[in-house]
């Protein structure tokens, strides 16, 4: 994991806390607000600004496919930008008003991976949990009346914004449809936009993160 991906991570997170990962915004907001540098250095681990700025700039320019960013003239440019020698790791700071729009597949693989190494919910073992060792027969702890289900992870799926701005985007990968035409699936992803995913070669339903399908055994093309 090196300093594209914790950007990318951040700006995940920073994104969800507010409930806009499907929402397009200004590329301005990624450094002076989303994910600053003053504020993200040590997660970011970049050495200098100027590192922070290349990552940035790497970010909107479209690599690992983690953001779109319009138009694509701008996207071009910062792209032709990092192939020469001596690129400058500030010029994105000449389009600030440039939109980006995150990759939704990429975004939940960044949230599923958050919640999966999250800490589990502590009890409240000071108060409740306190055993008496002091004695000479310490009271052992009570056995558990009926074995504890499995936990079984909840099907998880960006949150669509409360203003409709994301009408006309794939909430799977975030990727723009047509607004002349009838979707049923994303031409992108080839994702039903009603229900829920569904398996690529046998159609039967699958969870995000599955590489293959439990019915037929074919991959399914997910991440």
């Amino acid at each position: 994991m090196d300093e594209l991906d914790r950007l990318f991570s951040l700006l995940v997170a920073a994104l969800a806390r507010e409930t806009r990962i499907a929402v397009p915004f200004p590329a301005a907001e990624i450094y002076e607000r989303l994910v600053a540098y003053r504020s993200n250095r040590a997660r970011l681990n970049v050495a200098t600004h100027q590192d922070y700025e290349m990552a940035v700039l790497r970010l909107l320019a479209g690599e690992r496919g983690y953001v779109q960013l319009e138009p694509d003239s701008v996207r071009e440019a910062m792209q032709r930008e990092i192939a020469t020698i001596n690129p400058d790791p500030a010029y994105f700071r000449s389009f600030p008003e440039a939109q980006v729009m995150v990759n939704g597949r990429a975004a939940e693989r960044v949230l599923i991976a958050d919640r999966a190494y999250a800490p589990p919910a502590s009890a409240d073992a000071d108060e409740d949990g306190l055993l008496d060792t002091t004695g000479e027969n310490p009271i052992p702890p009570a056995a558990p009346s009926t074995p504890t289900p499995p936990h079984q992870p909840e099907r998880f799926r960006i949150a669509r914004p409360p203003h409709g701005l994301s009408e006309n985007q794939c909430e799977y990968c975030g990727g723009v449809l047509p607004s002349n035409r009838d979707v049923r699936f994303c031409p992108h992803c080839g994702q039903p936009q009603e229900g829920d995913l569904k398996c690529p070669a046998c159609g039967s339903p699958v969870d995000v993160g599955w590489t293959y399908c439990l019915s037929c055994g074919k991959p399914t093309g997910f991440e």
